[in-house]
């Protein structure tokens, strides 16, 4: 038992260690990426436009959600004016970032993790070395640097389809005052406490969801099984890196 734990430590501390490299290796070559653009907006627009329809929808309908709920729950006291404030504090906070988080880790990041591990199994990434080009430079960094803006823009759409999907079911289903849906969340809802810890927590969830795709596709058995494990890994450990991380920025932001 006892070696069983120590081989489980060392092999666990180990991976760690690869990770970290293999994290400042990325950002060590990100840097050099304004000489090139043109490979960071491709993947920019392989990861947020083709990921904007499943953000767009699912936006619209937790609003659908927030304005049945909020309302009923306001209702029993008196609060129904209040209904853009929770609406808008709910998805600006917390379900913006971190729905939009948990369907960028379903939708890209396993786009991500199956187009590496495809191309480490294709010998892709052993061509490149041959040819004198680094592959953390040439194919992990774009990526990176791609998810990093795009997380927080689809965390925009989010929020925005969300608010009109409140007021829709608030305003125009419902019965909501209209100036009052909107003057309470404009009077309510801060730049920098509300909306700007949003942005910071969509940075940091992109920033930890996009390194786990690369590393997992990147560290993948070149074999059909290895990059199917490595794309049920990538959705496991995101999801629940992004909810851990979230307690923590919450916990930082608003004590």
């Amino acid at each position: 038992m006892i070696e069983r734990i120590g081989a489980w430590v060392r092999e666990t501390a180990s991976d760690l260690g690869y990770a970290a490299r293999c994290f400042f290796a990325i950002l060590w070559n990100a840097g050099g990426l304004w000489r090139r653009p043109r490979l960071v907006t491709d993947q920019i627009h392989f990861i947020g436009n083709y990921s904007l329809v499943i953000i767009a929808v699912s936006g619209l309908f937790v609003g659908f959600v927030l304005g049945y709920q909020g309302y009923y729950t306001l209702n029993r006291y008196g609060s129904e004016e209040a209904l853009g404030l929770l609406v808008a504090l709910s998805l600006t906070r917390e379900l913006g970032p971190v729905v939009t988080a948990l369907l960028f880790a379903g939708r890209a990041g396993t786009s991500l993790t199956a187009e590496i591990g495809l191309m480490k199994a294709g010998e892709q990434l052993a061509a490149m070395e041959m040819m004198a080009v680094n592959p953390v430079q040439r194919v992990l960094a774009p990526r990176f640097l791609a998810g990093l803006i795009a997380m927080p823009v689809l965390t925009a759409i989010f929020n925005a389809m969300g608010i009109i999907g409140g007021y829709v079911v608030g305003v125009k289903l419902i019965g909501v005052d209209n100036g009052a849906f909107w003057s309470q969340m404009q009077a309510g809802v801060e730049i920098w406490q509300d909306i700007g810890n949003g942005v910071v927590k969509s940075i940091v969830f992109g920033f930890a969801v996009t390194f786990v795709a690369l590393f997992q596709g990147y560290e993948a058995q070149p074999t059909p099984e290895g990059v199917a494990r490595a794309t049920t890994r990538t959705v496991v450990v995101s999801s629940l890196l992004v909810l851990w991380l979230d307690f923590l920025l919450t916990a930082w932001m608003f004590q």
